[in-house]
Order: structure tokens, then C-alpha cells, then sequence
């Protein structure tokens, strides 16, 4: 590890939470430590403020305003994969408490990396997702974005709920010696919000459901030089992230089309804006359903106020507040918002969260048991066929069972990224004020 960004660290520690104190006593036994481990251990004190400035500088969260009161679990001594399932369905416990309709920022810090010395790893990029089915016709029933998680799990021998879109998937944590095992979340941990309308009296026939807690589990915490990479974290939604995003994405539910049918919209053309008018309705029922359960959830009118009060705040106390545009603008009505109309800096301030690439790859696949088939030798000119794997080596999947008729199956787009057909050419008498434009 690099000793230079654990003095700056505890320098920034000193600074913001202990400006009369001597801290170089504390630097000088880190440098000890560094020096003989190749490591060193942080405080309680030093972590919770290492966690709660992590999220200070997210630059993509919008929801920074709370910092402070993140709660922060110490659980570098938690070490078999028993454990970790049991703290991770505390953390939920914690995180949402039903009968107290309280919803409060948590993360759950686990052991430290060291080198030579792996980890429990948990495979899931959220504690709580749902699967998605694939049916042999390609569709999919569930969420179309975890399809290839669910199918890898299924080869570890989790079976689930075919017929179910919302079935929730298990947790899969990996031993250090590589031994996968899968753990189903309890009923009383996962808080789930029926998603209804407050005049739209059909939206509960659709029999949908989102769970209140978004609990981000795959990214890394890095404080003072030291990766934490296992420390999921949440706080609570923002209503476009369900409602413009999840349920919404043609690549996710794609519920748009199903909306506007049920309200009688014509969509047989883009310009009647039926596609706007069916969002705003769905991002209203999932507000009006999380108000009416007791679930916290932040609308995004609200939120974009908050964050500009957050930055004044960060401003008066000096510090700069880095901030991706593309993220903190929410996904509808962007420029009905005050986040909207202005430019914010990047910059990777640490402590931060990371994502790295490999984290990113288990959380859409997972890491499945059935090894790849291995090439046959080919000429090189004749390019033989690939010997074929028995089939005793692929254990079968279980066979969907019906869809419930209320939301259709979803087709994802092939590719994955949808390709626009080529515009129109521009008239020639507009031509010219393209030209100008661009030449500004």
C-alpha cells in the first residue's frame, strides 16, 4: 500500500474530527506498522469516519446531504461464510425496520485485504435483486438484467420460482478455498412495497412489487489506502429509480407499454408522448405505494433541492463536491430540476467506493461450476468443429412454468445496445445553420 495517502488520511481525520489533538503519535505507529506488515489496522473512530466521508465523495450519489448519519457496523472480525449470511441479513434487519417504518443509511465493513490472505466474497451486486428466468422462446420472466446470474446460480443448484417476476435471489458467498455457497434471504428481511396507483385502481391487478431497500454490495471501500472488498452500503430510494429505471427500462420490466394499454393512450405513434404520460403515472404509483407502506423514498424534485444545499454546505466548509451530471440528474423532468441547469467537477477523492472490473463481471454472471468446453484441434484452414461436451457435464435447468398474465414476458433488445437508424438528411436550406453552429 502506499504510506502517502494513509498520512493523508489521518491528516484529514485529525483535521475535521479531532483539530486539537496531536496526531503524530498515531503516524508514527502507522509508519510501524506499515513498515513491518506491509498494512496497518485502522481505529473504530478512524473507520465510521472513513466510511461516512466515502460517501461524502461519491460523486454519482445524490443523496450526500446525510452523510453524517450513516451508520457504520465494524465487522472486520466476522470471517467464515456462516457469518457473513448472518450479518448480511442483520444489515437488512437493521436497515429497514417494518414495524417502525424507519429506513436509515447502513454499511456492514468486513475484514480487510491482504495480500495472500483472500476473503469470503459475496458474488450479488445488490443484497436484494430479483431473478430472471429465461424461457426456452428467450423471454424472460423477472428481471431481464440478472437472466445470466440467475442461470448460473440455477447451476449451483438453486432452483427458485420460474412463474415468479419477482423472485428474490439468493445470496452467493464464496469461501477462500473457492467453495460456493448459496443462502435464501429470510421473509422478514426483505421489506417489499405492493406497488399500487391513488386513482389508477387497475395498477394492483398488475401485481407489482419493489423492495425498499437498495443495498449496494459489489463495491469496494477504500479508506486511508486500505481496501475493505466486502462493505455493502445502502440508503434509501429515489422514487425515478424505480419507477424511471427498473420497472421502466426496455431492457429491464419494460412496463411502459403495458401502462399506457391500461390507460387507453395511443401508441401507434411517438408524438402522442404516451411513453411520458405512462412514466409520470408509474413514478407516481411507486411514490404513493412507498408513502402508504411507511418506506421512506425521496422524490426527485425534492432530492435535486437537497443536494444543491448539500454543495452550499460543503462550500462553506471548504471542500469541493465532485459530482457526475449524468447521474445526479434524474433519469425524467431533468430540467424541471434545479441539478439540471448547472456543471459540477469530477475527481476521484478518496476514502471512496470502487467497483472493480471483476466484481462487475460476478454480479451480472456469477463464476459457473461447468468448466468451458475445451477446442478440439482444428486445422487451421478446414476450422474442425469443437469437440462436443457430454451432456452428463451440464446439469439440467428446471423448466419455467407458466407466466402469470398480468406482466407479459420481456424479449430483451438484440444487441444489447439498441441501434438507431440513420437520420434523415438535413434540408439543404437548414444546412447552413448547422454549419454555423458547429463552427461556434
Amino acid at each position: 500500500m502506499d504510506p502517502a495517502e494513509a498520512e493523508d488520511f489521518l491528516a484529514l481525520f485529525h483535521h475535521e474530527q479531532q483539530p486539537g489533538g496531536n496526531g503524530r503519535e498515531r503516524l508514527a505507529r502507522v509508519r510501524d506498522e506499515i513498515a513491518e506488515t506491509g498494512t496497518y489496522v485502522h481505529t473504530y473512530a478512524e473507520l465510521v469516519f472513513g466510511a461516512r466521508v466515502a460517501w461524502r465523495n461519491a460523486s454519482r450519489c445524490i443523496g450526500r446531504l446525510y452523510w453524517r448519519s450513516l451508520v457504520v457496523r465494524d465487522l472486520r472480525k466476522v470471517t467464515t461464510t456462516a457469518e457473513v449470511h448472518e450479518e448480511l441479513v442483520r444489515h437488512l434487519r437493521l436497515a429497514g425496520q417494518r414495524e417502525r417504518h424507519v429506513i436509515r443509511p447502513v454499511i456492514s465493513v468486513f475484514a480487510q485485504h491482504r495480500p495472500g490472505r483472500p476473503g469470503v466474497r459475496l458474488w450479488n451486486d445488490q443484497l436484494i435483486r430479483y431473478a430472471g428466468h429465461r424461457h426456452p422462446d428467450g423471454t424472460v420472466v423477472g428481471d431481464p438484467r440478472y437472466a445470466q446470474f440467475t442461470e448460473t446460480l440455477q447451476q449451483h443448484g438453486w432452483r427458485g420460482k420460474p412463474d415468479n417476476p419477482f423472485d428474490v435471489l439468493p445470496l452467493a458467498l464464496e469461501a477462500p478455498d473457492g467453495t460456493v455457497s448459496l443462502h435464501e434471504l429470510p421473509e422478514d428481511a426483505v421489506w417489499e412495497v405492493p406497488i399500487e396507483h391513488p386513482e389508477l385502481r387497475w395498477f394492483a391487478e398488475l401485481g407489482l412489487r419493489w423492495h425498499a431497500i437498495p443495498a449496494i454490495a459489489n463495491m469496494r471501500l477504500t479508506v486511508g489506502g486500505v481496501d475493505y472488498p466486502l462493505a455493502p452500503f445502502n440508503g434509501w430510494y429515489l422514487g425515478t429509480e424505480i419507477g424511471a429505471r427498473n420497472l421502466a427500462d426496455r431492457d429491464r420490466y419494460n412496463l411502459l407499454p403495458l401502462v399506457a394499454s391500461r390507460m387507453g393512450l395511443d401508441t401507434s405513434t411517438e408524438r402522442s408522448l404516451w411513453k411520458d404520460r405512462a412514466l409520470v403515472e408509474l413514478n407516481r404509483a411507486v411514490l404513493w405505494s412507498f408513502d402508504q407502506a411507511g418506506a421512506r423514498i425521496s422524490d426527485h424534485h425534492t432530492e435535486s433541492e437537497r443536494f444543491l444545499a448539500h454543495m452550499v454546505s460543503e462550500e462553506r466548509s471548504g471542500r469541493p463536491t465532485p459530482a457526475d451530471w449524468s447521474w445526479i440528474v434524474p433519469p425524467m423532468s431533468g430540467s424541471t430540476t434545479g441539478v439540471f441547469h448547472r456543471y459540477y467537477a469530477e475527481a476521484d477523492q478518496r476514502p471512496g467506493f470502487y467497483l472493480d472490473a471483476e466484481a462487475r463481471e460476478l454480479g451480472k454472471r456469477g463464476r459457473s461450476p461447468v468448466p468451458a468446453p475445451t477446442a478440439a484441434a482444428r486445422c487451421p484452414v478446414a476450422h474442425a468443429p469443437v469437440a462436443p461436451v457430454p451432456a452428463a457435464d451440464h446439469p439440467p435447468l428446471p423448466r419455467p412454468r407458466a407466466v402469470p398474465a398480468a406482466i407479459p414476458p420481456v424479449r430483451p433488445a438484440s444487441p444489447d445496445v439498441l441501434v438507431m437508424e440513420a437520420p434523415a438528411p438535413v434540408p439543404a436550406q437548414r444546412q447552413g445553420f448547422f454549419s454555423r453552429l458547429l463552427k461556434r
